[in-house]
């Protein structure tokens, strides 16, 4: 397998403007608004984080949970992994090492991290119709993939970058959706970025759908950014949108809304 060429990466420069532009009237706001008390507004801000951090983890557990037992032991890997993430960042460290990546394979999937612990797969494995690399190229996969990350020009690039790519060398026996997403996570929130999920079953299909597709395309030409690996990025880029645009309007409006639920302001929520 060959890891997508970062200088083939082509995406919306219009929803990553749109984004950064979101962030941006976020720390105004915070800084500068003089129509609210500060105190306030932090109060909206963290109640806003701390809102997604639970979405995430809630839509995580009910999209990918076989029962409601399974959902809640999902539910409450989750919690930690994110408890544990926002421990680093407050420590300044991001995510930048295969350990890791490892170490949130250990607090997502306990189970399997106790027999097959800080190591990758030693299977082979399929995800849909595409065949995941051999088990001997993962090492060095991982190692490219960590050496890359820092040479691309924006931290939602890199984000979107290393899910992708991460799902794709899929290094584990299990859980590998689910620590590529909180590895995008931490990189998005050391920046200073809010958390994304996928919302919805369909979303979720969707999400999937895409991912397979980008890898069979890639497998064919893996010099090419087509059009389900462009698909994928701009998915991703709506997303972090999404969680800009539920911020700001929560702290300039009603601190009480709920992402995706409301009447009148659900579209730019959407993915």
């Amino acid at each position: 397998m060959i890891l997508l060429p970062p200088e083939t990466i082509e995406v919306n420069q219009q929803l990553l403007d749109e984004a950064d532009q979101d962030l941006k009237s976020i720390y105004r706001l915070i800084v500068f608004g003089e129509r609210y008390h500060a105190v306030d507004l932090l109060n909206r801000y963290q109640e806003a984080i701390q809102h997604l951090q639970t979405v995430l983890g809630i839509k995580n557990a009910q999209q990918e949970a076989q029962s409601v037992e399974e959902a809640r032991e999902y539910l409450r890997h989750l919690k930690a992994c994110m408890a544990m993430i926002i421990v680093e960042i407050s420590e300044q460290r991001n995510f930048e090492r295969p350990a890791d990546l490892l170490r949130l394979f250990r607090v997502i999937t306990p189970e399997s991290a106790a027999h097959h612990p800080n190591s990758f797969r030693q299977t082979c494995v399929q995800f849909g119709p595409f065949f995941a690399p051999e088990p001997s190229e993962i090492n060095g996969l991982i190692e490219q993939l960590f050496a890359i990350l820092p040479e691309l020009p924006h931290p939602l690039i890199r984000a979107a970058y290393l899910h992708h790519e991460l799902v794709r060398i899929h290094p584990f026996v299990d859980g590998n959706g689910r620590v590529s997403r909180m590895a995008k996570n931490w990189l998005l929130m050391y920046d200073l970025y809010p958390p994304i999920f996928i919302y919805g079953i369909d979303e979720h299909h969707r999400y999937i759908s895409s991912l397979q597709n980008s890898f069979l395309d890639l497998a064919r030409d893996p010099h090419h950014f087509g059009e389900h690996t462009k698909a994928f990025f701009a998915s991703e880029l709506r997303r972090i949108k999404a969680s800009t645009g539920f911020i700001l309007n929560r702290m300039r409006n009603n601190p009480q809304i709920m992402f995706g639920k409301e009447d009148l302001d659900s579209t730019p929520y959407r993915a």
